[in-house]
């Protein structure tokens, strides 16, 4: 079962090395401690964070976000350094969950079983998507809050095993929504648009939104792409059209949502519909 109520507190501090206690603030956290959750919160400005010994990225004013993945384990270690040189660590609950399987029949075979020819076109296209999100904003772009891109019915849900045309496949790391072709498609947060494509093998044509401070957001299978590279765009603007491109059965969006290299859930982020 999908969980969609987010959970809020601050953490206080497990361990602080060399900081005198008048001079440790709490470090401020809230959001949703779930497998596929995020959460948002607020450091000293020049503070610098390590997720289980990830560098976290953080603006200048002290504001980050965490992303938990699919298969994050129970317990994670956020690792604080202040601009004093003083150490934190704090250890974080996730709550763990269970996934779906979902069997998709129909597919052509070579878009389950790529060819050496198209093997390299997908590569190709992966690299053209990890050095895009690479170019991050320092700050958050994301300060309106998030919304459902699209209305019309859930098909997939995130982290659902995938069995394609009876071949066990990587889990789904997204939500569809199924609409007819031309059904608009819409910003879910304030943004910039960091990657269009016309026609990816497995995505078909493409939009990436950058929300800084490492989040970005990808809309794909689109008929339609109404955005430009390094445009601005609004939570609720217009960006494309729902359509059936690349790797698909049917007409839907996938929206996927991905936190400096995890991939979350979009319905934690959002709303219940």
């Amino acid at each position: 079962m999908m969980i969609r109520r987010a959970l809020f507190f601050s953490i206080a501090f497990i361990l602080a090395v060399a900081v005198p206690p008048s001079t440790a603030a709490a470090l401020d956290l809230a959001g949703s401690f779930v497998q596929g959750g995020l959460a948002m919160g607020r450091a000293a400005p020049d503070t610098r964070l390590f997720l289980d010994e990830k560098a976290v990225p953080v603006s200048p004013t002290g504001d980050f976000m965490l992303g938990f993945g699919r298969d994050v384990p129970q317990e994670v270690v956020l690792r604080e350094i202040r601009p004093d040189g003083g150490q934190a660590i704090h250890r974080l609950t996730v709550r763990q969950r269970n996934y779906q399987i979902q069997r998709i029949e129909g597919l052509p075979r070579r878009k389950v079983t790529p060819d050496p020819a198209d093997m390299a076109r997908i590569r190709t296209e992966s690299r053209l998507v990890a050095a895009a999100r690479r170019k991050t904003a320092a700050t958050s772009l994301s300060g309106s809050g998030f919304a459902w891109p699209a209305k019309g019915r859930i098909s997939g849900v995130y982290g659902s095993q995938r069995i394609l045309n009876g071949k066990p496949r990587r889990p789904h790391l997204g939500v569809d929504v199924a609409a007819p072709v031309g059904s608009p498609v819409t910003a879910m947060a304030d943004g910039r648009v960091m990657f269009t494509h016309p026609g990816m093998f497995f995505n078909g044509q493409s939009i990436i939104l950058d929300h800084g401070l490492g989040l970005s957001s990808i809309y794909i299978h689109l008929s339609a792409v109404a955005v430009e590279q390094g445009q601005k765009v609004s939570k609720g603007q217009l960006i494309g059209k729902i359509g059936k491109t690349g790797r698909a059965t049917g007409p839907h969006l996938h929206w996927g949502v991905r936190w400096n290299g995890v991939d979350l859930d979009p319905a934690l982020l959002v709303p219940p519909r």
